[in-house]
């Protein structure tokens, strides 16, 4: 964000509009149950049964409990699980690089092409 919003006019700028274009229409009560929805959400125990993929992007510095579990995951790879670490670049933004699928498109042609029937 500090490449592409160097001035803090700028930044002011894009909060304002982020937050207006988020909030229109926005249902209080929708967005409580999605985010409770999501708390207590495991797929591990179904992992095994689909290929899938996980790619992790956010710096151990930001989030050093969801990388370790990224990494304690990728180490229970099974043959239909694969977890890529993309590195810091020009092109990731942090969380938000879910958004960029410049970055992690490769990894999910690959995925489809396996699991092709």
């Amino acid at each position: 964000m500090q490449k592409t919003l160097p001035t803090r006019d700028g930044a002011d700028k894009d909060l304002d509009d982020s937050f207006k274009w988020r909030s229109s229409g926005l249902d209080a009560n929708n967005l409580m149950y999605a985010v409770n929805a999501s708390r207590n959400y495991d797929p591990s125990p179904q992992l095994e049964k689909s290929p899938h993929l996980s790619c992790s992007s956010i710096p151990r510095t930001i989030s050093s409990t969801r990388q370790s579990l990224a990494l304690q995951n990728a180490k229970s790879e099974s043959e239909n699980a694969r977890f890529v670490l993309i590195p810091i670049s020009d092109e990731t933004r942090g969380h938000g690089t879910h958004t960029k699928a410049v970055v992690w498109k490769q990894y999910l042609t690959e995925l489809l092409e396996k699991s092709a029937h």
